[in-house]
């Protein structure tokens, strides 16, 4: 049952008494009216889809760099996907889907140009300067660099947001350096579980990346039918997509198209069910009273089901094997990282190479702080930037 509050037309919340609801938001670091015609949420969603940050994820690596093809998925599509599969199973469960789709869009933003590959490489570069993860990015990026608004840094996302991007994995035992320094003056309680929507955006990460992964390496060739016939869950959807395929008597060209398509649709399907069905078990067995309940629970509350936990796990080790260290990929990411090392190393020991204004304000910096605005810069690029960025420092044939 889902119910429409006074003065948000349009905005649908969730009726569920363990969802999380506007009443009883901790609000915003930086107080602020809020819209009579969006839920806070949906400001959240808003400004994200808005902001620089996600602009960029169209031309960042998910696995494949983007020149490599224009059908292969990219961090935007990726968090698409995600904000999909997450809204769907956040109605089922009469979560709050506004919240929920937020988290999914923004979980992403931290990435740096060439995926993990280039996540790899900052955090070598950064280790002994505050280190650095793609995690503790998304939230610096929401509530410091984004830089849109006169009163304030960052994007000023309300607290259940901000609580969900700070414990995308669980509850943080050893909190990073900018996520204590964050969290000592706005407290996201981060020994505690998240809400169920932000376990259920957390777990949609899994689901649409299992899926299109799969559907990518397929279509890259770096994986066959055969690869995938054994493979538990791929091989049953394979199965049964052949046996439609054979069904229909069709004799067309785009076959194995279809078939492949039929495949990752199955099992995303079987995925995203299984999740819903298992966290209801899991409300039920729980029977929270609040969103709070959910938070202070002593284990996860959105999960699979321990049968498709395993298989998620094989289908998980599987891509680790046979696609993300696939040669051509371990190829790209070595290039990447040896890339994004030398413009880190460049730019640190001459920050006059920086554009303005970040030049003046790494040169007034200390050697930590200089670091951390050459980190940020190289976050931010995409793959093409990056590569550009790369030629104009190494290259004396291209104009700087």
């Amino acid at each position: 049952m889902r119910s429409v509050p006074a003065g948000h037309q349009g905005s649908v919340l969730m009726a569920a008494i363990y969802a999380v609801q506007e009443k009883g938001s901790r609000g915003r670091l930086y107080p602020e009216v809020e819209s009579p015609v969006r839920s806070p949420w949906q400001r959240d969603r808003d400004r994200v889809l808005h902001s620089a940050g996600f602009r960029t994820l169209q031309y960042k690596t998910q696995v494949f760099i983007n020149h490599e093809g224009d059908f292969f998925r990219t961090r935007l599509t990726h968090s698409l996907e995600v904000a999909q599969i997450a809204r769907s199973i956040a109605r089922s469960l009469d979560l709050n889907e506004d919240l929920t789709e937020a988290l999914a869009l923004a979980h992403d933003l931290g990435h740096t140009p060439f995926g993990h590959a280039g996540e790899d490489a900052l955090a070598l570069a950064m280790q002994d300067w505050g280190g650095f993860d793609h995690n503790t990015q998304s939230l610096r990026l929401v509530t410091s660099l984004e830089t849109r608004y006169h009163a304030f840094d960052g994007l000023n996302l309300t607290w259940e947001t901000l609580e969900g991007l700070a414990k995308h994995n669980g509850p943080v035992k050893r909190p990073t350096l900018y996520l204590a320094e964050y969290d000592a003056r706005h407290h996201l309680d981060l020994s505690s579980y998240a809400s169920a929507e932000a376990q259920v955006a957390a777990m949609s990460d899994d689901i649409a990346y299992h899926g299109h992964d799969l559907d990518d390496g397929l279509r890259a060739g770096l994986l066959t039918f055969e690869d995938i016939e054994d493979l538990p869950l791929v091989g049953d959807a394979l199965r049964a997509s052949r046996e439609m395929e054979r069904r229909t008597g069709r004799e067309a060209m785009d076959q194995a198209q279809r078939v492949r398509h039929e495949t990752i649709r199955v099992v995303i399907n079987a995925l995203a069910t299984d999740l819903t069905e298992q966290t209801r078990r899991n409300l039920e067995a729980l029977n929270p009273q609040s969103a709070d309940d959910i938070r202070h629970a002593d284990h996860a509350v959105v999960a699979f089901s321990p049968e498709m936990r395993e298989k998620n796990k094989a289908i998980r080790k599987f891509l680790y094997a046979r696609m993300y260290r696939h040669w051509r990929v371990n190829r790209m990411a070595r290039k990447a990282k040896i890339a994004l090392a030398e413009i880190f190393t460049i730019l640190s020991e001459e920050p006059g190479l920086l554009p303005d204004p970040l030049k003046d304000r790494a040169k007034a910096a200390d050697d930590t702080e200089r670091r951390r605005l050459v980190a940020n810069y190289i976050a931010g690029m995409t793959d093409r930037f990056a590569m550009e960025e790369h030629r104009r420092l190494t290259d004396i044939s291209v104009l700087g």
